[in-house]
């Protein structure tokens, strides 16, 4: 004799559910917002690179040498 599978779960089974799709739904915003924070880092990089390579090459003043 087969038995089919219970249609509805345990109150425990449907909690387990839900702080598992709670903990997805926070792991893919945590995702999103590092993903969005690294392309702002990369671009502020990327823009003080371009800056400084615009810049002219300060030189030092030379120094006397006492001998």
């Amino acid at each position: 004799m087969v038995t089919k599978p219970p249609s509805t779960f345990s109150a425990s089974d449907q909690r387990s559910r839900a702080v598992l799709d709670q903990i997805e739904k926070e792991r893919a915003a945590t995702d999103a917002k590092t993903a969005r924070l690294k392309a702002l880092r990369m671009a502020k990089e990327e823009e003080e690179k371009a800056l400084k390579a615009a810049q002219p090459a300060v030189s030092k003043p030379r120094t006397k040498r006492i001998t």
